[in-house]
């Protein structure tokens, strides 16, 4: 039988998740990024998997932490789950650029205080 995972798993997932995002889009601008389809696949994947590890938050995590953008991680990795066919990559480009720099400091200051509770 597995290993129940800890919250702490699921939040170095949800990080990990980011860093490749941002990784694999690099330097990229909008343009090159909508015309690359191996890195848009690579970066809608890293985000599904953050959503889906931010599914397995417990809420009592999600109301103590509030600057964590849980419920716009879900959504996002509902979207591109369930609406593959017409992912607006521009969208996907600017949570990448402008939204997962500072969720990614508030998971890593989330993950330090629940490590030394």
């Amino acid at each position: 039988m597995a290993e129940e995972r800890l919250i702490l798993d699921y939040l170095q997932d949800i990080l990990d998740a980011m860093a490749k995002a941002r990784a694999f889009l690099g330097n990229m601008d909008r343009r090159e990024f909508e015309q690359d389809e191996r890195t848009s696949y690579a970066v809608i994947r890293a985000l599904e998997v953050a959503g889906e590890a931010a599914r397995h938050i417990p809420e009592e995590i999600v109301k103590r932490y509030p600057k964590i953008p849980w419920s716009d991680m879900i959504g996002m990795r509902n979207v591109l789950i369930h609406d593959y066919i017409e992912v607006d990559l521009e969208a996907v480009w600017l949570t990448v650029k402008d939204d997962l720099p500072e969720a990614e400091e508030e998971i890593k200051r989330t993950i330090e205080e629940l490590s030394d509770d």
